[in-house]
């Protein structure tokens, strides 16, 4: 036996030594594929400009030379050639300064007048500002306090020719509690009377429920006597104003039912108030400000449903002139009547846009109803901002860093935007769906739901260009990438040789901006058309055994340009499945199996080397893999689901963060009360241990319609995704203790984090 053994142990040496041989060469053999991978660039991208024609206007930088950091307002003072402006120095949180210089092309600096340890949001000048150079100014503070009041101001610019502020002339005109929403805008009426539009107070929701109350100077608009101030008060009640007689209603008070105004513009001639609001879930509003009007909020999301079972004002809940949905629009920013020469299509209009997409409106209402709307520019701008100079010109102010101006968009060649996939210079061959060597295929490791389609994927950038890589959320990709995303639904359930193409979305950066756009695939295969910028809805037929009849129908949805936007939010860096969590895996390239992150770092495409070993970084679990514990599993879901909204500055209000790696402190979902209807659930909870009855997120995912979770963008129940979920809160222990929605949590100032 021990002979026996010794031979067996001689025979399998060389067998041993033979594997080892050969797997050192295939090491080898791995690291000289490594060591030899070649980016092949992508030099044939047709996918330039825009499929959509002109619009009439586009914007030039003005002041070009004048330096600026994050302005937020400016207005011609009356009477001289000088600007007074707002630039909020450091980030929104840090005080803001009152600076001015001379209205010249070539302005090369500004003088500061009144540095602040408050927030300075607008300003406006007395109608007789040329003889007792009063100024007034809105502001929020004292920075950094937790509890922060509203304050009009008034100030006295000396009568110099330096023109400097007095700092020690401040009157305070009045203040109140705002620690969220605080609206922020000045402007005098013809009638002599200042007015102010306030916010709800808080950071979401409405929390205190002052929306639809008159008690307080929360989401009204103010209307003061500032020239006839009381004995005890720097102002008086004009006599006429609507609540004056009002039981427990602020007298103050002019208009109420707001959320976040932001900005408004009181125009003489026409005697109209107009005013841009700030929305939440879904729309966006601009408003015609009347006397003694009720406009919603927290009733209504502008036109639409949202606490409607709060209890109303006494007035009736009158609609905005328009409001946008978040499809097109999500930080809106009212802007000024254009009274100038230049562009006499937009006389007596209303020139509004947004914050989060560049896009510039103009309305104009006839006193009756609107006779004009429509969108004029699309900019890469942060708008925060309009205003007229001394000449008439329109000037918009650029958060980013800058002001511009507005000018007519000159003659252009015809779009050659690709009409076809096979035009774009992506494909190798478009029936094969077989795509160009240089464009990079690659797969997530938690896929969105997308009513059970098939999906694959690839990234193309340009030339030698690289991604500036990060840990968290998306990475950013230079101008001219395109992201590729094809989709194929099985025309036989089961059957996946039955796939057909039915979509592909192509992502498109430029100018520094993200846009989407869905090509629908013809009945042969052959190739797509590009879908306008509306979008579509499809039926197909599906064999199904498990349907009545043994066919059922499934409607696809292929979105709108501005749509696809709701979803690639700025919140996220727009990239969903771009980011280290979703592709540190092992992708199939046909010649080799390799980790994605690795391929990607070899082949050049990003800027540094990976920060980390590939095992040191982070990962999302799959799903529906059981050997995984089913808490990672169904936060990886939610993150891959819906961390694109529920997450800080991403539109979802439901005051839960769904990123894999919140904290406790911020993910604030289970045992957390509803801020919105709870469906008339009993006890409900946005998560209730244990209890998936109660529990509202386990609820949406079950609906489609009014309340359904996603949103947008799917027909269909997740039933899987629904187990998971029914099986992670059952096994939640009921003794959770987690942080309740917060009702007084400071303003995320920033206009990008309003939403």
């Amino acid at each position: 036996m021990n002979w026996q053994r010794s031979g067996f142990r001689q025979s399998l040496a060389p067998l041993l030594l033979m594997m080892l041989l050969i797997a050192v060469l295939e090491a080898s053999a791995s690291m000289l594929v490594a060591a030899d991978r070649q980016r092949v660039p992508w030099t044939t991208s047709k996918v330039v400009g825009s499929p959509d024609p002109p619009l009439p206007y586009r914007v030039s930088r003005a002041y070009e030379k004048l330096p600026l950091f994050a302005p937020v307002y400016l207005r011609p003072e009356p009477g001289t050639d000088r600007i007074f402006f707002v630039d909020h120095k450091g980030d929104w949180k840090e005080p803001g300064g009152l600076r001015v210089f001379q209205d010249r092309e070539d302005a090369s600096s500004s003088i500061a007048l009144l540095p602040l340890d408050r927030l300075i949001y607008g300003f406006c000048f007395h109608p007789g500002y040329r003889d007792n150079g009063y100024i007034y100014l809105i502001t929020n503070g004292p920075m950094p306090e937790a509890n922060k009041q509203n304050r009009i101001s008034r100030f006295t610019v000396d009568r110099t020719a330096e023109g400097l502020i007095k700092v020690e002339s401040e009157l305070v005109i009045l203040e109140w509690d705002s620690n969220g929403h605080n609206g922020g805008d000045l402007a005098f009426g013809p009638d002599g009377f200042l007015y102010c539009p306030t916010g709800d107070g808080t950071s979401d929701s409405d929390t205190l429920a002052t929306g639809q109350g008159l008690n307080d100077l929360l989401a009204v608009m103010l209307r003061l006597d500032v020239d006839h101030p009381t004995a005890d008060k720097a102002y008086s009640i004009p006599a006429d104003n609507p609540f004056i007689n009002v039981p427990d209603a602020r007298p103050e008070i002019w208009a109420y039912g707001f959320r976040n105004p932001w900005r408004m513009d009181y125009d003489h001639e026409s005697n109209q108030l107009w005013l841009g609001q700030n929305g939440q879930d879904l729309w966006e509003q601009v408003y015609l400000i009347r006397k003694g009007e009720n406009y919603g909020w927290s009733v209504q999301e502008g036109g639409h449903p949202f606490y409607l079972e709060r209890p109303k004002g006494p007035q009736p809940i009158t609609p905005p002139a328009a409001d946008h949905h978040h499809q097109e629009s999500r930080s809106l920013t009212g802007g000024v009547v254009y009274r100038g020469s230049k562009f006499s299509d937009l006389a007596g209009c209303f020139i509004y846009g947004d914050y989060s997409t560049g896009k510039i409106w103009a309305i104009r209402h006839d006193g009756t109803k609107v006779d004009f709307h429509q969108e004029i520019a699309d900019t890469t701008l942060q708008i925060a901002g309009f205003s007229l100079n001394a000449a008439g010109d329109l000037l918009i102010v650029d958060h980013a860093g800058g002001f511009y101006r507005l000018e007519p968009t000159p003659p252009q060649e015809p779009s050659v935007f690709p009409r076809k996939l096979s035009e774009t210079g992506l494909f190798a061959s478009v029936p094969k769906h077989e795509l160009l060597p240089s464009v990079i295929p690659y797969s997530v490791n938690v896929q969105l739901w997308s009513d059970g389609a098939h999906k694959e994927r690839w990234l193309a950038v340009p030339g030698e260009e690289q991604i500036d890589y990060t840990s968290t959320r998306g990475w950013t990709f230079p101008n001219g990438s395109v992201l590729v995303k094809s989709f194929a639904l099985e025309r036989e359930a089961g059957r996946p040789e039955t796939r057909r193409w039915i979509e592909t979305r192509l992502m498109v950066r430029q100018q520094n901006e993200w846009v989407g756009y869905s090509y629908k695939w013809n009945d042969e295969q052959t190739d797509a058309e590009l879908l306008d910028s509306s979008g579509s809805d499809v039926d197909f037929e599906i064999v199904d055994a498990a349907a009545d009849g043994g066919v059922r129908r499934q409607t696809w949805h292929y979105p709108s340009r501005a749509e696809c936007m709701v979803c690639h939010s700025r919140a996220v860096n727009y990239v969903l499945g771009l980011s280290e969590n979703q592709m540190n895996r092992v992708h199939d390239y046909g010649e080799e199996k390799v980790n994605q992150l690795q391929m990607l770092s070899d082949l050049g495409f990003f800027k540094n080397p990976l920060p980390k070993p590939l095992e040191e970084l982070t990962k999302l679990p799959g799903p529906f893999d059981p050997t995984v514990d089913v808490n990672q599993r169904a936060l990886a879901y939610l993150h891959a689901n819906c961390s694109n909204c529920h997450v800080e500055a991403g539109g979802g209000n439901a005051q839960f963060s769904a990123e894999i790696d919140a904290k406790p402190e911020t993910q604030r979902l289970i045992d957390v009360r509803p801020v919105h209807t709870a469906f008339d659930i009993q006890d409900a909870r946005l998560v209730a241990p244990g209890a998936p009855e109660r529990s509202l997120l386990f609820h949406r995912m079950q609906r489609r319609g009014h309340g359904q979770m996603p949103p947008i963008g799917t027909n269909l129940l997740d039933k899987p995704a629904i187990e998971l979920m029914r099986d992670w809160i059952q096994q939640l222990p009921a003794s959770v203790d987690a942080p309740k929605p917060d009702s007084s949590a400071t303003e995320k100032v920033s206009k990008a984090d309003e939403k």
